[in-house]
């Protein structure tokens, strides 16, 4: 069942995430301070406004407090960024996620009402260097630290091969989650399952045990 989300803020973070809401079936309304950015993103999202986060006035008048959800995708601006976070949170949407450019202003953001505060750069570096780091890691999700959940391709050596003659758990200690094979996921696949050349698994594990794959 669709949602009713705010979006404040329409730089590369906001604009991806209201779109992707649209995307799913959520109704979205995107508003921004910069007349450019909202018209780009206009015909993609249910409503697209121009607006001033940072004045109460004006997000009472949009009925800000009928959303289910609200992302406040500012985090240059880090005055805005906590004002509009207290002001949506104060008018009454239930679910606040907003954006961090530090661990200070994110600790602020948690003090005003925010129910997640989200780090896009940093978990977005971690996520890359995971990917630069290990030969074949198409994703990686981090879990804890020095644990994650990454999408590979197995080695070619691997390839062939059942799940249960690779034996993840025994010999890697790494536990697939799902195996991809084009559109068709399977979920805890069965280790009688062969993995093709173009196979993506997803595995959970620690990140030490990963490497041990390609040793």
């Amino acid at each position: 069942m669709g949602r009713s989300v705010l979006v404040v803020g329409l730089g590369r973070f906001g604009s991806a995430a209201a779109i992707e809401l649209m995307r799913m079936g959520h109704e979205v309304l995107a508003v921004d301070n910069d007349a450019v950015r909202v018209n780009r993103i206009a015909p993609q999202v249910t409503h697209a406004m121009e607006l001033d986060a940072s004045d109460d006035a004006a997000l009472r008048s949009i009925g800000v407090g009928d959303f289910d959800h609200a992302i406040i995708a500012i985090s240059s601006a880090t005055e805005t960024s906590i004002f509009a976070t207290m002001a949506v949170k104060t008018l009454g949407v239930g679910n606040v996620v907003a954006k961090a450019g530090s661990e200070l202003h994110g600790a602020i953001l948690e003090r005003v009402g925010a129910d997640r505060v989200v780090y896009p750069e940093r978990e977005m570096g971690t996520r890359v260097s995971h990917v630069l780091g290990l030969p074949n890691v198409i994703d990686y999700l981090d879990v804890a630290p020095h644990f994650g959940l990454v999408r590979i391709r197995l080695p070619d050596a691997q390839v062939g091969q059942t799940l249960a003659e690779i034996d993840l758990v025994g010999r890697y200690g790494l536990t697939p989650i799902a195996l991809r094979r084009g559109d068709r996921v399977t979920v805890i696949p069965h280790r009688d399952e062969r993995i093709g050349a173009n196979d993506e698994l997803i595995l959970l594990g620690r990140d030490e045990r990963l490497e041990r794959i390609f040793e």
